[in-house]
């Protein structure tokens, strides 16, 4: 087993072992989602309350430990294999931090639960930008759009401008912190700009490539 699947498995764990320790103190309906103002809009019963995010956080854990696994370009995969372990041990602790404030929350402790996920998004889309950056031409990890997908340069030069355009929006998102009324949209709406400008880039590449 590697240290990050290791790491993964702890994480996963320690989820479940906090779950089951706090689950008799949990409130009959758990507050599990909230809106763009921070403010609770959804409640769940106590066990999914309680255990949801343990088993998703197993399950996607499970699909991010086989991927290396089952893709039919994993040589590729090995050759960035030491950003994707960091990174799929970061999302698990995203998780689990999300986890956390949620069982806080439903203990009486309320706050702007977007404001505090401010950093946390802010450290996921960074270690983001640096995995796709490094990420070499595969079916699972990446930007995937059927001109990445069918030229290595078009994949590289595509991922290579992802991957910094991420890491600013990670640093667009600590923004949320100070001004938490907008936390939701320094998170959402950077994010949703890159996608669509990332996609047509990569479509934009694709055909300058056919030219050639």
């Amino acid at each position: 087993m590697r240290k990050s699947e290791a790491a993964v498995v702890a994480i996963i764990l320690v989820s479940f072992i906090i779950g089951a320790y706090l689950y008799p103190r949990m409130p009959e309906k758990v507050a599990s989602h909230w809106n763009m103002a921070g403010e609770v809009d959804g409640y769940m019963p106590k066990f999914w309350g309680t255990f949801l995010m343990p088993i998703l956080l197993a399950l996607l854990s499970v699909f991010f430990i086989i991927i290396p696994v089952i893709d039919p370009l994993k040589s590729n995969i090995e050759k960035f294999r030491d950003y994707y372990d960091m990174f799929i041990v970061v999302f698990s602790l995203f998780l689990l931090y999300i986890y956390l404030l949620t069982l806080i929350w439903n203990f009486g402790l309320e706050f702007n639960m977007v404001q505090l996920l401010a950093p946390a998004f802010g450290i996921l889309l960074y270690c983001a930008g640096v995995l796709t950056e490094n990420a070499k031409r595969n079916w699972f990890i990446g930007i995937q759009t059927p001109w990445t997908l069918s030229s290595d340069r078009v994949w590289s030069k595509t991922h290579k401008r992802g991957g910094v355009l991420l890491k600013a929006t990670a640093v667009i998102s600590l923004l949320g912190i100070f001004l938490p009324s907008y936390a939701a949209f320094f998170i959402l709406i950077p994010v949703i700009v890159v996608m669509v400008y990332i996609i047509t880039y990569s479509y934009v590449e694709y055909q300058k490539e056919k030219k050639r």
